[in-house]
Formats: C-alpha cells, structure tokens, sequence
C-alpha cells in the first residue's frame, strides 16, 4: 500500500513527507509509480487541477545579430600594402582580397587554410582545394585530384595570366586566401601604402550573410547540435525561425587579476543561420534572444511542480481531492519546465483536482 508520512505536531520528528517544489528538486526527481490507497481526510489548504500543456525544455540566451563571427587575414608576403576594398565591400572567389607590391592577393574557397607553396609534385588535400577552385573559374585540362601535376602547373599559368602576375606555374604562400565563401570586409587592419611583414593583420572579414551569433556556456554546450532549430526574437519584438550552423569552441580573455595574470575562459560559439533573410534587412549590428529548445512534450498532463509529494517509499505522489475527501495516488514524472511537470498515475485525468500547499 502506498505510504506517506504525515505532518507531525509541533516539535515531532523531522518530515519524510514534502510538498514543493524545492525540496523535491533537492532530492532529485525520478519517475515514481505504484498504486493509490484511499485515505480520508480534510481537504488540503490549496487545489490546483490537472491541465493539458505543451512542455518545453528551453533556455533563452543573448545574441547579437550581424553577419557572423570575425577572421583576420594575415600577411604571408613582405612588401608594400598597395589596395585594398571598402570596408562593407563583397570579395568573391578569384577576386582579390587586397595587393601587396600590386599583385593580388586572391580569395579561393576551402576550408583548409593555405599553409605552403604549391608545385609540380606536391601531394595533398590542399591540392584538391585549388583544383576545385581552379575548375569553378573555369580552368581545365587536369584531374581534379590530390596531385599537383605539369597540367595542374599549366593551369595555373593561364590563371596567372589572367591575373597579370608572373606565369610560374607555382602559387607561392601567401598568394591566396581560403575562406568557406565569399566574404564582407570588415575593417581595415593596415592603411594602404603600409610597410608589411609576414604575420601582419592586413584586415577582418566575415561572411556575406546576415546570422545570428550567440555564445554559451560550456554547461550549456547540451543546447548547442548542428542542425537544431531555434527561435530568434528580433529588437522589434518579431520572432523568425533559424538553424544552428556552427558550434565552436573558443577561448576568451578574461579581465587581469591583481598581479597581472590574464585568465581565460572557454566558450562555445554558435552561429544561426535564419532564412528568412528580408527579417534582417533593417538590421545591421544589434541584439537579439535565442532560444534553444532541448526537449519538448506535447498535449501532457501536467500539475504544478510544487503539488507532488515525496513518498516514504519513493517516487512521487499527488494528493487528489474529491467530495471533501483525499487519497494520495503515485505517480509517474515526465519532462519539468516553466514550474510544472508532466505525470501519469492511475485515475489522473485532465480535470483531476489535487492538493497545493498554501
């Protein structure tokens, strides 16, 4: 038979029997079942009824709206910085990024950054990078492949051509950008007509598309899955649909402590792509509300949090009241959220009326 302690008299032993919220949550909630026993008594201070809701596991974050988290390109070249574009200007693949010594230095789309230079008999997937690009402008008479070969080189002479810089056949490091796509100048790191060295900030980029970007705790890195939907409330008030496309891991300087040291603190960085791209137009730089929604129930039965019981034999229980009489009933628990909590028992239906405290 299902038991519970009742309230003691003043000065009597400690309580096995809880009622709220908090103290249920600090002895951890777990689904509790087992069969109701009738007990008659007067009826408890307070009532609530069992209602149909949809629960959601959701946390609202801030965000900024803009057009993605920010990269540097740094020099590989020595020289003279000669052109650079506007700073809000577009620069798609083959155009160039700026010039040092007046030759481009070109933007080309891959992920893996441009870390050598690239010849005749050279191997890898930096290759197939160029390659691929090399196609997409319309060069061909080679194998798109992981081989830099003489038809690899011979084509890369007709690019240079193209470009007005000398026809080597080689792409010297430092002589192209990879970015994932096109990219919109930020700022400007340098002016035109800098000294520069290698390893020099020449100027920021982002990408060409209006995101949202929002920054999470490490604890919170449970909200943040490639592909999930989310929903972003705008300045103005409207909420637009959106799709986490990037979660990454960065490291951010704290403040400096007393002696100086500067501590760092780890982020998870989560960029949200929105289709809806006209719900951004008016919007440059500005805040937004992002809401990730890890779990979801929809049409439960649910109570308020603070009407479950803890019973003496564990799982949970609710008090259902009836023609001036009440008998405690366990129950199982689903999903919490908003203050209420999804259940299923024996006889609890939409409509059940059970005991609150006061």
């Amino acid at each position: 038979m299902t038991r519970r302690t009742r309230l003691p008299a003043a000065g009597g032993a400690a309580l096995v029997l809880v009622a709220g919220a908090g103290v249920a949550a600090a002895v951890g909630f777990g689904g509790g079942s087992g069969d109701g026993s009738v007990e008659a008594r007067t009826a408890a201070p307070g009532s609530a009824a069992v209602t149909r809701h949809t629960l959601a596991d959701a946390e609202t974050i801030d965000g900024e709206l803009g057009y993605g988290p920010s990269r540097t390109a740094t020099s590989r070249l020595p020289g003279t910085l000669t052109a650079l574009p506007d700073t809000g200007a577009t620069v798609a693949r083959g155009k160039a990024l700026y010039a040092v010594d007046n030759d481009p230095v070109v933007l080309l789309y891959g992920r893996l950054p441009a870390y050598r230079t690239l010849r005749p008999g050279v191997e890898g997937a930096d290759v197939k990078q160029l390659e691929r690009n090399l196609t997409a402008l319309g060069y061909s008479g080679f194998t798109v492949d992981d081989a830099y070969t003489w038809a690899t080189a011979k084509a890369v002479r007709a690019w240079q051509d193209d470009l007005g810089v000398p026809e080597t056949g080689r792409v010297e490091l430092g002589r192209i950008v990879f970015a994932d796509g096109a990219v919109r100048v930020e700022g400007h790191q340098l002016d035109v007509g800098a000294a520069i060295q290698p390893g020099q900030a020449v100027l920021t980029y982002t990408g060409t598309s209006r995101l949202v970007t929002a920054e999470l705790d490490v604890d919170d890195q449970r909200l943040a899955e490639r592909g999930t939907t989310v929903q972003v409330t705008l300045p103005d008030g409207r909420q637009v649909a959106g799709k986490i496309d990037t979660v990454e891991t960065v490291i951010r300087n704290g403040s400096a402590d007393a002696g100086g040291d500067t501590s760092a603190e780890t982020k998870i960085e989560v960029t949200i792509a929105v289709e809806d791209q006209s719900a951004l137009a008016e919007f440059d730089r500005a805040s937004a509300e992002v809401t990730f929604t890890v779990s979801e129930r929809a049409d439960v039965l649910t109570v308020p949090v603070a009407a479950l019981l803890a019973l003496a034999e564990g799982g949970y229980g609710l008090e259902v009241l009836e023609d001036g009489t009440s008998r405690i009933v366990a129950v199982t628990t689903g999903l919490f959220a908003d203050g209420r909590v999804e259940i299923t028992g024996d006889g609890i239906v939409e409509g059940t009326t059970v005991g609150m405290p006061r």
